[in-house]
C-alpha cells in the first residue's frame, strides 16, 4: 500500500486541470513509434497526464538550478551546469519504456536547446556468459544479476559532467551486445529507466537514486502486470518466427501452448518474486507514482509531499 501520509493522491481529472497549456508536440504517428509493443497510450493521455508531469519536472529543474546558483554564490565559486537526472522504475511489462521514451520526446520538445538523453539499466546486466559463470542465469533481473558498481560509477560520472558509456542490451538476443555503448556526454537531462533504479544492493553504500533529482514509479496491480507480460510474450511470438537469430525464435516455431506455459512459469518463478521482494518495496521512494488500470490507462497519481 502507498504511504498516504507522504503523498497527495490526485485523480486523473484533477491532475489534468493542474496544467492548462496542453500543447502536445508530437503526432499520433510519432506516438506510435514511442509506444512499446503492447502498451496503450493516446494523445489524450499525453495531454491529460504527461503534459502536466513535464510541467512539474520543469518546476523542479528550475528550482534546482536556482539552488545551485545560490550555493555557488555562497561558496564564492562559479556555478557549473549539473545534469538533471530522472529515474523511472516499475515492474517488467508495466510500460516503463514507453513512459521513458515519451518523456524524453516531450522534454526535448519543451526544451529544444537542451540535450535530453535516455538509458536503460538493462545494459548493466551481466552478460549471459557471466551470469552462467556466477550461476545466476535463472536469477536474471534480480538485483544480484546487475553490475551495480558499474552503474553507480556511470551515474556518478554523468553527474560530474564526465563522458560516460552505457552498455547496450538487445531484447532480440536477450543479452549484452559486446563492444556496443551509448555515449552519454554532458546532457542537460538524463533519463534512467529500469526495474532496479530505486533499489539498494546489499553490497553497496549508495542508491543509484542518490544521484537522481526526480523519480517516477509506474504502478499497476500484480494481476494486470501479469496479463500484460503474457500479452507481450504472445505478440513477440507473432514476429520472432521470421528471424532465426531472435531469442524467441525457438518458442515461436515450436508448440505454442508449451511456449505460453513456459512464459507463465517464468512469471511465477522470476518476475513475480522479483516484483514482490525487490521492486514493489521501492515504490514509496518515488517522487511521483503513476497508477495504471486496465488498458494501461493512468487513473490516478501520487505526488510526494516532501
Amino acid at each position: 500500500m502507498y504511504n498516504q501520509i507522504n503523498y497527495y493522491k490526485i485523480p486523473r481529472d484533477e491532475w489534468r486541470e493542474l496544467y492548462q497549456e496542453h500543447s502536445v508536440p508530437l503526432s499520433a504517428a510519432e506516438l506510435g513509434q514511442i509506444r512499446s509493443l503492447n502498451d496503450r497510450i493516446s494523445l489524450t493521455d499525453v495531454r491529460d497526464v504527461y503534459a502536466p508531469l513535464v510541467h512539474l519536472l520543469g518546476i523542479h529543474m528550475q528550482a534546482r538550478a536556482e539552488l545551485f546558483k545560490k550555493q555557488a554564490q555562497f561558496l564564492g565559486i562559479e556555478a557549473h551546469r549539473v545534469p538533471f537526472i530522472l529515474g523511472i522504475a516499475g515492474s517488467v511489462a508495466v510500460g516503463k519504456s514507453t513512459t521513458a521514451r515519451l518523456l524524453q520526446t516531450l522534454l526535448q520538445g519543451t526544451y529544444p536547446t537542451s540535450k535530453v538523453q535516455l538509458i536503460t539499466t538493462d545494459g548493466f546486466l551481466y552478460s549471459n556468459q557471466e551470469l552462467k559463470r556466477r550461476n545466476l542465469l535463472q536469477r536474471k533481473g534480480f538485483p544480484e544479476s546487475y553490475d551495480m558498481s558499474r552503474l553507480l560509477t556511470f551515474t556518478n560520472d554523468v553527474k560530474n559532467g564526465l563522458p560516460a558509456k552505457a552498455p547496450v542490451y538487445s531484447h532480440k538476443s536477450y543479452d549484452i551486445l559486446p563492444g556496443k555503448f551509448d555515449l552519454i556526454d554532458n546532457p542537460d537531462i538524463l533519463i534512467v529507466e529500469g526495474i532496479n533504479v530505486l533499489q539498494l544492493p546489499s553490497n553497496q553504500q549508495l542508491y543509484v537514486s542518490d544521484f537522481f533529482d526526480f523519480s517516477i514509479y509506474v504502478d499497476a496491480t500484480e494481476a494486470l502486470i501479469q496479463e500484460w507480460y503474457l500479452e507481450r510474450f504472445k505478440l513477440l511470438l507473432e514476429t520472432a518466427f521470421r528471424d532465426p537469430t531472435n531469442y524467441y525464435y525457438p518458442y515461436a516455431i515450436g508448440d505454442r501452448n508449451a511456449a505460453i506455459k513456459m512464459a507463465k512459469r517464468v512469471w511465477q518463478t522470476v518476475n513475480r518474486p522479483n516484483l514482490r521482494e525487490y521492486i514493489l518495496p521501492t515504490r514509496n521512494r518515488a517522487d511521483v507514482i503513476l497508477h495504471k488500470t486496465k488498458n494501461h490507462l493512468v487513473n490516478e497519481l501520487f505526488l510526494r509531499k516532501y
